[in-house]
């Protein structure tokens, strides 16, 4: 399956950004593997003094930009299976600024942080594996919003591109 095969009322119109920046020549599970060791590459280049850097004030550090990240790919992991198990009730939304100051994940250590995010990334392709074909099909609403399960596995690639995009733009 690759993100050519979506269909723009599977998801939320929000999401399309991170939809259009991902390849349309590789398979979901191929993205998620290339995805992992891209940002593995970039995390492994980070050093104790740039896990804590701001590009501005307000913004997020290094350090929460990665807890977000992983943040973010469990709650659509959650998303995933609801639906992929027939979730009738619709799945609230969440405030990602929230998530991050709560989160305390600008306080963590690089190793912590690597070793959480390659532990969730490998239980979204484990899940995704589990995944028979029919079920990437199904829909339910997220967010005030029709998705499907295949959906939500681009948006989870396409939103670690966007901020990996970020880290090296504007951090790095």
């Amino acid at each position: 399956m690759k993100v050519s095969s979506l269909h723009s009322d599977e998801y939320l119109d929000f999401y399309q950004g991170y939809i259009n920046n991902i390849p349309k020549d590789q398979s979901l599970g191929m993205l998620f593997q290339q995805n992992k060791n891209d940002i593995l590459e970039i995390l492994n280049k980070i050093s104790a003094e740039q896990l804590k850097y701001r590009y501005a004030e307000g913004k997020w550090n290094v350090a929460e930009v990665l807890q977000h990240l992983i943040d973010v790919e469990r709650i659509f992991q959650y998303r995933a299976l609801c639906i992929a198990r027939g979730e009738k009730n619709p799945l609230p939304g969440f405030d990602h600024d929230n998530y991050v100051q709560n989160s305390f994940g600008g306080e963590r250590n690089l190793d912590d942080l690597i070793t959480e995010f390659k532990i969730v990334r490998n239980s979204t392709i484990q899940l995704y594996n589990s995944f028979a074909e029919p079920v990437l099909e199904y829909r339910g609403l997220m967010n005030g919003a029709p998705a499907s399960v295949r959906a939500i596995g681009f948006i989870i690639v396409g939103h670690m591109m966007h901020h990996q995009k970020i880290l090296l733009e504007k951090y790095l």
